[in-house]
């Protein structure tokens, strides 16, 4: 495929454009208009939907009966409602997830809608889906899984063919397609036509993805293509699922070569190809719908952080919906994303720079129509601009009267190229200058959060960057207050600790199930509680304007301080016992399981693990696991085994459950895991009691 990395005709019009008379800039790369129309979406929604639904799987194997999905109330106008009212421009539908089970009646396979009870085979979700976003304006996007555990012939040349056939009938037969996914999970055990068998392929060779490609712009010449895989020339992964890309963001990749996860994460200063990240993350822990995720689901202060972190720092934001069984959005999912849609117009409801007067201290000369008030116009296509030959240079708001805020915006005109390296953000609080924030990139959209300000005037200094600074954009917003729900932990000692991410909030809490208040029990320090099951329920509250924050709930089983980590001296080892998500333990070369002693026979039905949740330890994931039950430590039974569904790019608790056993000693046994020959590492491992 071809990679675009300069767009030469666009820097010439911009050398005319602003005058540059002393030295010509660095050739820069720049959105296509298709990457513009996109970046400037910023929030669109995903759909999970499978039969995996149905059998409260992470992924399907690909022999899921079809008679198992048969919902009935199933309403794509439901979706499309709620994404349009949630403020969101556009869906991503999973049409063919890694099961290989279609929700259109493809054609070429028998393993789609078309057999299945639901509307008699006659339904087509994608059609139902593509009808509803026209309906409600909202653009539609197509997600194709390249891996299929079902197909007989995945792994061999003949499915690349079905698989092309598949993309054509998604590209021609619902009108126009926005984006298409290709997720990056390729290859490993699967039904595949009954062989029951692992096999694996060449991601990089097997697609013959510049062949695909050419196929896909020849059918929908607008669309852009997310590709784990590879593909560079529109959309990048930013590495995690867990909602945020980096602080430093540039919408820049090289065209050749590997992506280590840290690029992807932050892109390349120097990049020669233009591929901005895209955020995707779901509402809940998982991508689909599990109902014992029902009080997981994401709260508007954690959606806010999320948009701050993927939309508020150049990137655009996707946002998953699991459908339930019955083929609808589930209430508390509708709740939280509207709720969240509010808060959002509440916090940038009121622009303080309306009034504001803007000066600088780089004036072009040449072309005064680039001065300072343009970056303040409300105007996207017009921007202020440096002399051509600085690249430090400071533009400054004054206020008709002292001013309160608490979020800052900056964007710069991205079709011009992303330009500027560093800032700082300073505000005049007393008749003295202070430095607010100190940053890196701005790119499309960069927004600030920092505590509650009083200033007469605001100070954006570029510190440095790649070419003449340009500023298309400033506002000033005064948000209100959303306060966190506390974190409860408990520790291997069976103490409960609660923070707040408020420090001047108070926290409550109750040991009882009842909804705590600001009359209920005051957290002073932890909490020692006895050795059983708690239900700990906490809320944050800002005795100022007496607010309060959602509830946080945690449900913990016994407590883990009779536990006696066996077969190590390494003390590092109870670190998968302590409480804390954020500590772990790096099983030995020669050492891949981990056993632990109960203290006591307990009567056990599953078990939970979390894996090392810093992201340099990737490799280091337990994929694949065995899991060991014993009464006397010498004779063991395997009481579950198989994979960690998706974990590498969502790792949260993995749950684990079997029938009750009477047990004292368990043993989790590392079988893969994300890089080869690597030590399995341990953040925290539970089990579950009757």
């Amino acid at each position: 495929m071809r990679i675009r990395t300069f767009l030469s005709i666009g820097v010439l019009l911009l050398t005319s454009i602003l005058g540059f008379t002393q030295k010509p800039i660095p050739l820069l790369p720049v959105p296509s208009k298709n990457q513009l129309v996109w970046q400037k979406m910023e929030y669109y929604a995903f759909i999970h939907y499978s039969v995996n639904t149905y059998t409260d799987m992470a992924w399907g194997l690909g022999n899921e009966d079809p008679q198992i999905f048969n919902p009935d109330k199933l309403d794509c106008r439901q979706w499309a409602r709620i994404a349009k009212e949630a403020g969101m421009k556009g869906i991503i539908f999973t049409a063919k997830h890694h099961s290989g089970f279609c929700l259109w009646p493809s054609k070429y396979t028998e393993y789609s809608v078309k057999n299945a009870p639901w509307k008699n085979g006659k339904g087509d979700i994608v059609k139902e889906l593509s009808d509803a976003c026209k309906e409600y304006g909202l653009k539609f996007g197509v997600y194709l899984s390249p891996w299929d555990r079902n197909h007989a012939d995945y792994g061999k040349p003949e499915y690349i063919t079905y698989f092309r056939n598949q993309l054509t009938e998604l590209l021609t037969n619902y009108g126009d397609i926005f984006e298409v996914w290709f997720d990056g999970a390729n290859g490993g055990s699967g039904y595949y036509g009954g062989a029951n068998e692992t096999r694996k392929i060449d991601s990089k060779t097997y697609y013959d993805w510049l062949n695909t490609y050419k196929l896909v712009r020849k059918m929908q010449p607008k669309m852009l293509i997310w590709n784990d895989g590879g593909d560079r020339a529109y959309l990048r992964w930013v590495g995690t699922e867990s909602g945020y890309v980096g602080e430093t963001n540039w919408s820049l990749l090289n065209a050749k070569g590997d992506v280590p996860e840290d690029m992807l994460r932050h892109g390349v200063e120097n990049g020669n190809a233009w591929v901005p990240g895209e955020v995707n993350t779901s509402i809940r822990p998982e991508w689909f719908y599990h109902p014992k995720e029902d009080g997981k689901v994401k709260t508007v202060p954690q959606l806010m952080d999320t948009y701050y972190h993927s939309v508020g720092r150049n990137g655009t934001l996707l946002l998953n919906f699991p459908i339930m069984p019955n083929g609808l959005i589930h209430p508390t999912d509708e709740k939280n994303v509207l709720a969240f849609a509010e808060a959002r117009k509440e916090a940038f409801a009121n622009n303080l720079t309306k009034n504001a007067i803007a000066s600088a201290s780089e004036i072009r000369a040449k072309n005064p129509e680039f001065n300072a008030q343009k970056a303040i116009d409300s105007s996207f296509e017009t921007y202020w601009a440096a002399n051509d030959n600085t690249n430090d240079a400071t533009l400054t708001l004054r206020f008709a009267k002292p001013t309160t805020f608490n979020r800052f915006l900056v964007q710069e005109p991205i079709q011009l190229g992303q330009r500027v390296k560093s800032f700082t953000l300073e505000a005049k609080i007393q008749g003295s200058w202070k430095e607010i924030a100190k940053e890196t990139t701005i790119g499309y959209k960069r927004i600030l959060r920092f505590p509650t300000i009083t200033a007469t005037e605001i100070r954006l200094h570029i510190t440095d960057a790649k070419a003449c600074p340009l500023i298309s954009n400033l506002e000033v917003y005064l948000a209100p207050i959303i306060l966190s729900p506390p974190n409860i932990t408990r520790n291997q000692s069976g103490a409960v600790e609660i923070k707040s991410s408020d420090s001047e909030s108070e926290v409550y809490y109750s040991l009882d199930g009842s909804i705590p208040s600001s009359k209920s029990n005051k957290y002073k320090g932890v909490i020692p509680t006895n050795d059983g099951k708690i239900n700990v329920k906490a809320v944050a509250y800002d005795p100022s304007n007496q607010l309060s924050s959602e509830v946080s709930e945690e449900n913990f089983e016994i407590s883990r301080n009779l536990w006696k980590v066996l077969g190590t001296e390494d003390l590092n080892a109870n670190k998968a016992l302590d409480g804390n998500d954020y500590t772990s333990f790096q099983l030995g070369k020669a050492q891949n399981d981990f056993i632990i002693d109960l203290g006591k026979n307990l009567i056990i039905s599953g078990f939970r693990y979390l894996s090392d949740q810093n992201w340099w330890a990737e490799a280091s994931i337990i994929t694949e696991y065995q899991f060991f039950v014993s009464e006397n430590n010498l004779d063991w039974k395997v009481v579950s085994d198989g994979e960690f569904s998706n974990i590498k790019n969502n790792p949260t608790w993995q749950v684990k459950t079997f029938n009750p056993m009477n047990v004292r000693y368990i043993k989790l046994k590392a079988t893969k895991t994300v890089g080869e020959n690597s030590n399995a590492g341990i953040a925290e491992i539970e089990i579950i009691t009757n």
